[in-house]
C-alpha cells in the first residue's frame, strides 16, 4: 500500500533549527522514501511499512537526541506525490 505524509517538526527550545535539518537530512539520506519540502513542511511518500518504519526510527532518535519537540502528522493511503502525479488522479 502507498502512503504519503505531511510530517511538521516544532522543537521546543531556542536553537529550532538544527533538530529540523537533522530530521529531514536523516528521512533523504533513507532510499526507500521520496521526500518533498517546503517551508511549512516536509512530504514523505512511499510503501507504508517503509514510511511507517523509518518514521518511527527517526522521531525517536529526535526524541531521544534533542528532546522534547513536537510532531504534527496527516496520513493519507495513497501516493500524492506531485513529482510522479502532478494532477493528483
Amino acid at each position: 500500500m502507498k502512503l504519503s505524509v505531511e510530517i511538521s517538526n516544532y522543537p521546543l527550545n531556542e536553537a529550532y533549527i538544527p533538530p529540523i535539518k537533522d530530521f529531514i537530512e536523516r528521512l533523504q539520506a533513507n532510499e526507500l522514501l521520496r521526500i518533498s519540502c517546503n517551508t511549512m513542511s516536509t512530504q514523505i511518500f512511499g510503501e507504508y511499512d517503509d514510511v511507517m518504519n523509518v518514521l518511527g526510527a527517526e522521531m525517536k532518535s529526535s526524541f531521544e537526541r534533542f528532546g522534547k519537540m513536537i510532531f504534527v502528522c496527516k496520513f493519507i493511503n495513497s501516493d500524492l506525490d506531485p513529482a510522479l502525479n502532478p494532477h493528483n488522479d
